[in-house]
């Protein structure tokens, strides 16, 4: 037996034993799951090191003609991570929430500008070139995305009686926009069921094809 077919004989087991979760939790799952998440866990060890660790330190520390501030910049991302070892001392963790606060700061600032960039004005770009090409499709966009905003919109009055409630108009475009919500997760669901569906039924009708020869 070869090993390619050995591979493919293995990949049909673990498919198997991963969709054996639809009869309940059992030793065969949780076995593949296992075996997926060690080689997961080594997998991206290996592209860290490879693709990450030692890129850097070739660039920076271990350049032949780098300089005293690339060798410094070099160092920021181990002392760092010396900082989070430092979490688990009582008396020094206080060092480690410097680089929490760091990495923090860096991933908020990358994922605002990852949103704003990357979804909220193409989708102003996209609502106004649909409202342009299409009028009707344009205004069920406008409205969509105008009513799901406002959905997430908690500013409101507090009443007499000491209760905070939102006004008629808000309420009522927030109903819009929930449904507006409700109909986009249901089709992203339904999707994702077809799509899983196909791919099963894909993979069992691949590893069976190359296992009987076919």
């Amino acid at each position: 037996m070869t090993g390619d077919q050995i591979g493919l004989w293995a990949g049909f087991v673990f498919t198997l034993m991963i969709f054996s979760y639809l009869l309940g939790d059992n030793f065969l799952y949780r076995l593949a799951i296992y075996v997926f998440t060690g080689l997961t866990a080594g997998y991206i060890a290996i592209i860290t090191v490879e693709s990450v660790l030692l890129p850097w330190l070739r660039g920076t520390l271990l350049a032949a003609n780098g300089d005293i501030g690339a060798r410094a910049l070099g160092m920021v991302p181990f002392l760092l991570g010396l900082m989070l070892l430092l979490k688990s001392s009582p008396r020094l963790g206080r060092f480690g929430n410097i680089a929490i606060g760091f990495i923090i700061a860096v991933g908020t600032a990358v994922a605002l500008a990852g949103a704003i960039a990357g979804t909220l004005i193409p989708l102003a770009n996209a609502t106004g070139s649909g409202v342009a090409l299409d009028p009707l499709n344009g205004f069920l966009i406008s409205i969509g995305v105008i009513s799901t905003l406002l959905y997430f919109w908690y500013l409101a009055r507090r009443r007499p009686d000491g209760t905070v409630q939102r006004g008629l108009v808000l309420r009522s475009i927030g109903v819009l926009g929930q449904g507006f919500i409700i109909i986009t997760l249901g089709a992203l669901y339904a999707g994702a069921i077809l799509t899983s569906l196909t791919i099963f039924s894909e993979r069992i009708a691949f590893l069976l094809a190359r296992i009987t020869g076919g």
